[in-house]
């Protein structure tokens, strides 16, 4: 009985994570960030390794500032490796564990991401060379192609580094930058790849 409530909480709490990424898409970041805080002060730092790494992952994506940004992205990153190394035998559903080696790639390439905007071009090749080092879970599908694009155009970047390390000026663009749900550069280009629905 205990295990079915606790999985009925579970299971609601994916929902309520779920809602606010949909006003996320839907464009009301101000209503979204607020929603994941209170979610994030109801699962507390302890709680679930699964729905923090997801909650972190998409708050990230609300923030204005690139430091704020970067410090949601570790989080998620944190979360997913306690869920991977020590919760996963307190979840008897092992794909969860699938699920979020494949989460990996895309948590690392948001984390360059992160970085390039910061200038810290050296922890983002970090980053985008553990991204590209678990392609390898990715499917063959719109999300796996996501990823595997922004691994292509942010090593392209860097590519184009200067040789005091600083990225080749990029242009904005009016109505450029990081949208609803985007990861945007700061030239306004797409540095990361697109957010797996919960």
């Amino acid at each position: 009985m205990a295990e079915q409530q606790e999985q009925a909480a579970a299971d609601a709490m994916t929902t309520r994570i779920g809602q606010a990424v949909m006003l996320l898409h839907g464009g009301d970041r101000e209503e979204a960030r607020s929603r994941f805080l209170d979610l994030w002060a109801e699962i507390g730092e302890d709680g679930d390794a699964l729905h923090r790494c997801t909650l972190a992952h998409y708050m990230a994506d609300t923030q204005d500032d690139p430091s704020d940004e970067l410090a949601w992205d570790l989080r998620a990153l944190s979360a997913a490796d306690e869920l991977t190394h020590d919760r996963v035998a307190e979840h008897p559903e092992h794909h969860q564990s699938l699920a979020v080696r494949a989460f990996y790639p895309s948590l690392h390439l948001n984390l360059a991401a992160d970085y390039v905007k910061l200038g810290r071009s050296e922890a983002a090749r970090g980053h985008l060379g553990a991204a590209r080092a678990g392609i390898s879970v990715l499917g063959d599908d719109a999300y796996g192609d996501g990823v595997r694009a922004g691994i292509g155009r942010l090593e392209s970047r860097l590519d184009r580094e200067g040789p005091d390390g600083a990225p080749e000026p990029t242009p904005r663009r009016p109505g450029q930058g990081r949208g609803p749900g985007g990861t945007g550069g700061p030239g306004g280009e797409t540095l990361g790849p697109p957010r797996r629905e919960p």
